[in-house]
């Protein structure tokens, strides 16, 4: 932690891994989810659409080494000698037969200038024989595995059709920590039904999880989404940036200082937003939020367990 940022930021982590600069490329290898093919669900969480995080050279129909080689050419125009973590992002990366999902990692992992992967998936998508694989994959190259969690309330839960409980992210949690595995975790402050002093309450039990890093991001309602539909008809409480920079800031106070923590916030494409129109880019948010912190003088850890 700096006195720059009074967090545990990941990109002072991430920086002292490499050697190097590393910057995430995303893939969309296709995946669908359980709550939408009907093994858990039909319909997907409220909240969800893909495209508010698939960046323009990210498309399912090409090969994950063409993406990668596409996402390369995007970013390599500023900082032509930069390495690239895979950046398995869309809907649920470890729903598919292991050896399929050996074969997907691989490709990535030989793609020359990738040196590591990042898997986003759910809870309830980690059978024991991948985390046997990604354990062994974990000691060879650089790998993060990262849970959507989205909240400690499984009422909020069972509200926004996750599909699975809190204790199930926890367990699963703690069955990847234990191997020695990197491990992230997913939250949406602000979601429907969780007000600041909720979001406050849950953030020691998110602090509790064995987790390595933390991302977190605000509500945002998303054209063509349930949660759309349910918010045109009956309208609910969305923080403008103030009130989140407020209560992110004490939200951090909370959470253990080892807790790296990825970012705050999230910059939907305007075209698809619906609310909250903050009209910042979150590096801007950022600046925002480091100088509330600084201000008022509130650092990662410091209400954690009264200290």
């Amino acid at each position: 932690m700096t006195t720059d940022t009074h967090y545990n930021d990941f990109g002072t982590w991430i920086r002292s891994k490499f050697p190097f600069k590393v910057q995430k490329i995303s893939i969309d290898a296709g995946f669908s989810c359980p709550n939408r093919d009907g093994l858990t669900g039909h319909d997907g969480c409220i909240f969800c659409d893909n495209r508010t995080f698939n960046p323009s050279y990210c498309d399912k129909k090409d090969s994950i080494k063409l993406q990668l080689e596409e996402g390369k050419k995007f970013f390599g125009r500023k900082y032509p000698d930069m390495k690239y973590l895979a950046y398995f992002q869309a809907y649920t990366n470890t729903y598919a037969p292991v050896d399929k999902l050996k074969e997907l990692y691989e490709e990535a992992l030989g793609t020359e200038d990738v040196v590591g992967i990042v898997i986003g998936t759910r809870p309830d998508c980690m059978p024991t024989e991948l985390l046997d694989y990604l354990e062994q994959l974990s000691r060879q190259t650089f790998l993060i595995v990262e849970y959507g969690i989205e909240s400690a309330n499984n009422d909020t839960l069972k509200q926004i059709n996750r599909g699975h409980t809190f204790e199930c992210a926890k367990e699963t949690i703690e069955r990847t920590a234990e191997r020695g595995i990197t491990t992230g975790g997913h939250i949406i402050i602000g979601l429907p039904g969780e007000d600041r002093a909720e979001s406050l309450r849950q953030a020691p039990l998110i602090s509790d999880l064995r987790l390595d890093i933390l991302k977190i991001h605000q509500m945002q309602i998303i054209k063509g989404t349930r949660l759309a539909d349910i918010y045109d008809k009956k309208p609910f409480h969305l923080y403008t940036a103030g009130e989140y920079v407020t209560l992110i800031s004490e939200y951090i106070s909370m959470l253990r200082s080892d807790l790296i923590l990825e970012r705050f916030v999230s910059q939907s494409p305007k075209e698809l937003l619906v609310a909250p129109q903050w009209g910042l880019k979150n590096h801007e948010f950022t600046n925002l939020l480091n100088n509330h912190l600084k201000r008022n003088n509130i650092f990662q850890g410091q209400k954690h367990y009264g200290q």
